[in-house]
């Protein structure tokens, strides 16, 4: 049986839940864990210096970096800490991987994309026309909102190269069969990138399960630092040509695919959240025969739990409002979807509900969320989008009693 999570510990390790406001934005960018920023802290105190060097700092800031890729390898189930790419962002890395394959593009070469990822998972693929891809997209079925399977069928051909999508949508909630369409993908001979972004603060994630040869997702959503990892199977980024120098060549992994190096006292921060999920997963089962990555899913699924339980509530409200539509799927069940759930009132601008609940102190939002295909395609750009909330697991059902109080007083 599902040990509950306990909330006070849990918040606990996050010092902004001490102010006297509600975060319900989460999927715009979590809060960050005490013990990311006391790492970043550490590095930047005792071992801001140069790595690579003899020297006794230095030898201990470049065991500090490497400790962080091994620590984000285990976190993501990958085979090899050289298939971890560091940097910036989400975006900033999909457009690294996009710029190394584009020597690989020739004419007629077909690249899949949907209309219902984030701007950082098709963006850089649709530069790659300029070397003669030709792009196709895999829509959201108007009715359902969701990716039908046999709509992909339809687009693969022998001359598919790349499809990208999201794990789960930043707007929609919806989980997606990753798993699935790598099936479908590699059965013609090409290969998957995966974002996801949106579904790492609430899943596990395991590249190898995912099927994917590219999976990327941003830290800052995963109560860590602004930044990002791309994971990549590893006879795929040696194929790549190097970024990096001209003297970093193409077998130096993952060095060739970050140039300037990645930022040292960010990536060490990022142990902290491996750290935290480790110690979550053994506080709800103290079996010493559990590895970190079995104490880490025994964490998610503790997370997965409550945060169902939090969607459920809010769900259920917006379920009785004849004047409200739910974005996405308007249930939970067995796990189908994240903590995102986003909605409209009928004839109001989605602005007057988040201006209202600013005032209040709870921090929800509205807009596009850079998902502009897909807001475009529902027809809601005209109403300013859709109004979001994206819970996580330090929510609680307080906090979505006085969201709830909050919408009654402008949904009438």
């Amino acid at each position: 049986m599902m040990k509950n999570l306990n909330l006070e510990a849990i918040r606990a390790e996050f010092p902004a839940l001490n102010a006297d406001a509600i975060y319900l934005d989460n999927a715009g960018g979590s809060q960050v864990l005490r013990r990311v920023a006391d790492r970043i802290h550490d590095y930047l105190l005792t071992t801001s210096v140069q790595l690579g060097a003899s020297y006794a700092a230095s030898v201990a800031a470049s065991e500090k970096v490497l400790s962080a890729r091994r620590a984000v390898a285990e976190l993501i189930n990958a085979n090899h800490d050289e298939e971890v790419v560091m940097g910036g962002s989400t975006t900033g890395l999909m457009f690294l991987l996009t710029q190394a394959i584009l020597p690989g593009i020739r004419e007629g070469d077909e690249i899949i994309v949907t209309n219902s990822d984030h701007e950082a998972n098709i963006g850089g693929w649709m530069r790659l026309q300029t070397a003669g891809a030709v792009i196709k997209v895999w829509k959201v079925n108007r009715d359902s909102l969701q990716l039908e399977l046999a709509d992909l069928d339809a687009l693969l051909t022998p001359r598919t190269k790349w499809l990208a999508m999201t794990h789960a949508s930043n707007v929609l909630g919806t989980i997606n069969s990753v798993a699935e369409v790598a099936k479908r993908v590699h059965a013609v001979g090409a290969r998957l990138c995966v974002d996801g972004v949106a579904y790492a603060p609430h899943r596990l994630v395991d590249v190898q399960a995912s099927g994917a040869d590219v999976y990327v997702f941003s830290f800052y959503k995963v109560f860590g630092p602004h930044y990002a990892v791309l994971w990549g199977k590893r006879d795929f980024l040696l194929s790549l040509p190097s970024l990096n120098h001209h003297f970093i060549t193409a077998d130096i992994l993952p060095y060739k695919l970050q140039p300037g190096n990645v930022n040292f006292e960010l990536s060490y921060g990022c142990i902290g959240i491996a750290e935290y999920l480790t110690h979550v997963g053994k506080s709800l089962d103290a079996n010493p025969t559990m590895t970190n990555r079995q104490q880490m899913q025994t964490a998610f699924d503790a997370f997965a739990q409550h945060e169902d339980m939090l969607a459920e509530k809010l769900l259920a409200y917006l379920r009785e409002k004849t004047n409200v539509k739910i974005i996405g799927l308007a249930d939970v069940k067995n796990g189908n979807r994240m903590p995102t759930i986003s909605f409209v009132l009928k004839d109001q601008p989605s602005e007057k509900i988040v201006r209202h609940m600013d005032r209040l102190k709870i921090g929800i939002r509205f807009g596009d969320f850079y998902a502009k295909h897909l807001i475009n395609a529902l027809g809601l750009t005209e109403q300013g989008g859709v109004v979001r909330v994206s819970i996580a697991h330090y929510n609680t059902v307080d906090e979505i009693d006085r969201l709830i109080r909050g919408l009654d007083e402008v949904i009438r």
